[in-house]
């Protein structure tokens, strides 16, 4: 079962729209242009999340961060191998 498509009328800058005749065949134009536009859809809601969600890890909630989260990582890292290597 294929994706249902519509036709979208909108307006591209000249130049673009003469690099992407001339890069790509005529019967690819739309998946490309399609394509492109789901990444940067993604990569704007992506961006949208970051933003709402920047500081919800507040500092007293969660203090085992407060060295920073690189020595929080790392202190998980080291845990995990001293439990696989106990294990053994």
């Amino acid at each position: 079962m294929g994706t249902v498509t519509r036709q979208a009328n909108f307006t591209l800058p000249e130049d673009l729209l003469e690099e992407l005749k001339q890069t790509v065949p005529k019967g690819e134009q739309s998946r490309v242009v399609g394509e492109a536009l789901r990444n940067e859809l993604k990569r704007i809601k992506f961006k949208q999340v970051l933003q709402r969600s920047f500081g919800a890890w507040k500092g007293r909630k969660h203090p085992e961060l407060e060295s920073g989260t690189r020595q929080f990582v790392r202190s998980l890292r080291k845990s995990s191998r001293l439990k696989r290597l106990k294990a053994r």
